[in-house]
């Protein structure tokens, strides 16, 4: 499954590019992009659990920038 998620309050294109690397390390994420200019997240992982991977690299884009939210809608 990708998807694209909206990210809000994404400060800089350095930040982008960490949050990039970091959610590409998690377990199960086939490939992901983060675009600081289009303030958007496309990831790819498998079907099953994707949810679940879209919700650690949530969390792990907050660790990063603590303000920047990931819109799951």
């Amino acid at each position: 499954m990708k998807k694209t998620y909206k990210l809000e309050e994404l400060d800089c294109a350095n930040c982008a590019a960490k949050m990039e690397r970091k959610v590409k390390k998690l377990k199960g994420v086939d490939n992901v992009e983060i675009s600081f200019m289009a303030q958007k997240m496309t990831i790819e992982a498998a079907d099953d659990i994707f949810d679940d991977v879209v919700a650690e690299a949530a969390k792990l884009i907050s660790k990063v920038e603590p303000d920047c939210k990931v819109i799951l809608k």
